[in-house]
């Protein structure tokens, strides 16, 4: 077999340590793909695939992109879930002997892109790890973009899964039992749609994940930092470290902000409430528009509108924390003047935070700096239009506001005004800044001033006025003399032409600046890019200043966000405690309220608490507006807790510790679960979590069965949450069951409500208001006929029900008892040689009509 040409060699050689990335190969200007790679990514990026010669007898397959538009197509293949390798030129091709020396430069994956044009600047791009072992599960995630790091831990998979959902990572690193636990494993591909990477075990050993944390974050006490109880956090932000150590291969100073949390510090909220609820992204397109975000985000910046992301997907638990966040917005709504001001001076800043990123990975370019410049040009007057705040919380953040006036500085002075995009072919640095720089321009662009020199001083050593320096690209440089004063030519003069009318010379000296000159283009572009690295590495070198008043940009902005919203819309400050009140007046849904535009949106009341008004059963018929107005309470608490003013007249919330949802049908068949089993498992789920500080919405519990089943279902559901002895929990329960509404007088801290509904014959109207008491009827078939069914389908259904409830017996109602509760199921082994059994074996099941099918119930209810 014929031997690979050196060049593959170097290939395979590096190849060979990054399987798992496709290679970019730097040859000459374009990064090129081999063998499978380039299959790959010519099917992927849809380029032509061709091949080259390696020594085999077979051509290689091949195919490549040019390097100064490589971002373009890096951004696609990260997209689709690739990662990649970036192999470049570590040497100077003229200065090499034999083959120029390459080496891996960076990796980019999903987790760990910083480049503009790959990242949504409106939310985070975070990077997932989790560890587990048989006595906890620790979590992290970092954005190396921004320089946030949270880490948090549990015992409980559950909770971990919401705060995955919570952050949404791209990229999620798995180790220790979590490599290996399908269903989880199942849960980070297809729920949140990650790439999973599994790491070594080595990656997570915990002496050395220590001490990284300790070097990185210059970390000493792990008690102070709240990680002395969380030893399986501690090995995953060890493995997360070592991963970026190695994606990177450059300082990873920007990531600094280490923030450990713990349960309890926010509300809870799973990946069900946050799709149910839509706070960040609608169900159906999965689009901004029509969520809580759309409605909340009027901020200026970047940071900002990340920021507020941020808040709504963690709101807070402490209501001491959330009255502060309060006092600013009220602060802010009361000067409108100033606050408009304020907010205006932010729309010129750009993304601070992930240019500074960018600077310190050394990814950022000429034009990367001059943005940081320009926004940091805007910071005096933001302080300035702050200052005029005296609340305390705006006045902190403004003495956090650092000006960075060097860092301007020294930008506007060494890069020039419009930098090119790519940085090895000069024209970066201001004249003036450096002497070597303009002296090698100025040779670079001729040598006007070394050459016009030179002539002065020929033409007096030679007393030939006339003497003349010129250049043509055969002769290079050349002193030309008339034919009438070739006598006076000295003996230094090296003759170089012969001209009709004169003659051509060249000196030692001119030879010199010839070459010189010849090389002077290569050394200013080899010299700028040398100096363009160092002014960006002192500018990284104050990336903590930096951050932090990124930060502070970001909370102004997203606190001037949250009072432009509630002075346009008309929302009050709700007060918030640790009551076990919930109570709204004239609660309006803060989405539908402004998609509806000039349409009136008709406000409800709401009253919850932890005694008498624990579960409010919601009967009425579907289209007139139940599932809204749940909706609407838990999103004027999720409001409430992220410090935002509430759409309501009044407001008194205590605070929720997390908000569980069951709402909507939906099959997932790629597990094999059915649309009843799905809602079951959501249900059993939130009964299992939910504690009498909780918020439930459940909508329509028990209806993917048939009718007694369903209503059996729902009416244990509530009584089991009513009950302080198991859950307790503050709950809002819609039903089409308005059988259900006899719990009541039945069961302590249930109320009945229902949707006002007004009838003409068969006609019916929503007047949607929520008003005390029950529905007697569901009004199926009205709704029916509004949807649009056929007349003689509407006419065929009105007989049938009654037919259907003149024979049916009405079920009997029975309230669970603590013994019932605790004693074991009924299993059809039980019944094997009972009277029931055997009727049942006698039914002709494939032949039975409906009608016939409920009367046999019916007879083996009354054998039981």
């Amino acid at each position: 077999m014929a031997e690979l040409t050196p060049m593959m060699k170097q290939y395979f050689e590096i190849k060979n340590k990054n399987k798992d990335y496709i290679l970019f190969y730097r040859l000459g200007d374009f990064y090129e793909m081999f063998y499978e790679d380039a299959k790959l990514a010519s099917r992927e990026l849809e380029l032509t695939l061709t091949g080259r010669d390696c020594g085999q007898e077979e051509r290689a397959p091949m195919c490549g992109v040019p390097y100064h538009s490589a971002e373009g197509y890096i951004a696609k293949l990260v997209r689709k879930g690739y990662k990649i390798a970036i192999c470049e030129q570590v040497e100077d091709p003229k200065l090499a002997k034999g083959l120029v020396k390459r080496e891996i430069v960076r990796r980019v994956t999903p987790g760990t892109v910083v480049e503009a044009s790959m990242l949504d600047e409106g939310r985070n791009n975070f990077l997932g790890c989790v560890y587990a072992e048989q006595g906890g599960i620790g979590v992290s995630f970092a954005d190396i973009t921004t320089g946030e790091v949270w880490a948090t831990g549990s015992d409980n998979w559950q909770d971990i899964a919401s705060e995955l959902g919570r952050f949404g990572p791209r990229e999620v690193l798995v180790g220790g039992v979590a490599a290996s636990a399908e269903a989880f494993l199942t849960f980070l591909k297809d729920r949140l749609e990650a790439l999973v990477e599994p790491m070594a075990e080595e990656s997570f050993e915990t002496q050395h994940a220590a001490e990284r944390i300790r070097s990185h974050f210059q970390v000493e006490d792990f008690d102070a930092a709240g990680l002395t109880d969380l030893p399986q956090t501690i090995q995953c932000l060890g493995g997360l470290l070592e991963y970026l150590e190695q994606t990177q291969q450059a300082s990873l100073a920007a990531l600094n902000h280490l923030q450990v949390y713990h349960q309890g510090q926010y509300m809870e909220l799973d990946l069900i409430a946050r799709r149910n609820l839509e706070l960040c992204e609608t169900m159906r397109t999965k689009e901004k528009k029509g969520t809580l975000l759309w409605v909340l985000d009027r901020t200026k910046t970047a940071m900002g509108s990340r920021l507020i992301r941020q808040w709504l997907e963690k709101p807070l638990y402490n209501p001491l924390h959330i009255v502060r966040r309060q006092q600013a917005v009220g602060a802010l709504c009361d000067d409108v003047i100033a606050r408009t001001a304020l907010s205006d001076a932010m729309k010129k800043v750009f993304d601070i935070e992930r240019l500074i990123g960018r600077v310190t990975y050394g990814t950022a370019n000429g034009r990367d700096l001059h943005a940081l410049s320009s926004a940091i040009a805007c910071l005096p007057e933001i302080r300035e239009q702050a200052a005029q705040f005296s609340q305390p919380m705006l006045r902190e953040i403004t003495q956090n506001m650092d000006l960075l006036e060097d860092i301007h500085a020294l930008v506007e002075l060494a890069i020039v005004d419009e930098p090119p995009i790519l940085l090895r072919e000069g024209g970066l640095i201001r004249t003036g800044y450096n002497e070597e720089i303009d002296y090698l321009r100025d040779l670079a662009s001729g040598g006007k001033g070394k050459i016009a020199a030179i002539e002065q001083t020929e033409r007096e050593k030679t007393g030939i006025s006339k003497l003349k320096i010129g250049y043509n690209r055969v002769f290079g440089y050349y002193i030309e003399v008339s034919k009438s004063n070739v006598d006076a030519v000295p003996d230094y003069y090296i003759r170089k032409q012969t001209l009709a009318n004169g003659e051509r010379y060249i000196t030692e000296e001119l030879k010199q600046l010839e070459s010189t000159v010849l090389g002077a283009q290569e050394r200013l572009t080899t010299l700028e890019y040398e100096v363009f690295v160092s002014v960006r590495d002192q500018i990284a070198e104050q990336v903590h200043r930096v951050q932090k008043t990124a930060q502070a940009v970001a909370a102004l902005d997203v606190l001037c966000a949250l009072a432009e919203v509630a002075c346009d819309n008309n929302y009050t400050c709700p007060v918030v405690d640790f009551s076990d009140k919930i109570e709204i007046h004239d609660g309006r849904h803060p989405v539908v309220e402004k998609m509806l535009a000039d349409s009136l949106f008709i406000p409800n009341d709401t009253l919850l608490d932890s005694g008498e008004n624990r579960v409010a059963i919601i009967t009425g018929p579907n289209m007139a507006g139940k599932s809204t107005y749940m909706r609407q309470v838990a999103l004027i608490t999720i409001m409430a807790q992220i410090g935002s003013f509430v759409p309501a007249s009044s407001a008194h919330i205590g605070v929720a510790d997390r908000v569980f949802t069951r709402v909507g049908a939906s099959d997932d068949l790629a597990s094999g679960q059915s649309t009843f089993m799905v809602e079951m498992s959501e249900v059993a789920d939130i009964l299992k979590h939910a504690t009498k500080s909780s918020l439930l919405i459940l909508d329509e519990i028990g209806r993917g069965t048939s009718t007694y089943d369903g209503m059996s279902i729902a009416r244990a559901v509530i009584e089991y949450v009513a009950d302080k002895r198991k859950v307790g929990a503050r709950a809002l329960f819609a039903t089409h069951y308005h059988e259900l509404t006899v719990l009541e007088e039945m069961v302590k801290g249930v109320k009945n409500y229902n949707i006002a509904v007004k009838k003409r014959g068969d006609d019916i109207t929503f007047l949607r208001k929520i008003v005390r008491g029950g529905a007697d009827d569901s009004y199926g078939i009205e709704v029916a006929k509004l949807a649009g069914i056929p007349n003689a389908v509407i006419k065929r259904a009105k007989a049938v029900l009654a037919d259907l409830e003149s024979t049916m017996p009405k079920p009997e109602l029975h309230e669970l008892s603590d013994a019932e509760d605790e004693g074991p199921q009924i299993t059809m082994e039980t019944l094997a040689d009972s009277a029931v059994a055997q009727r049942l074996r006698a039914l002709q099941v494939d032949t039975m009509t409906p009608i016939e099918a409920l009367n046999a119930l019916y007879e083996l209810k009354k054998l039981l």
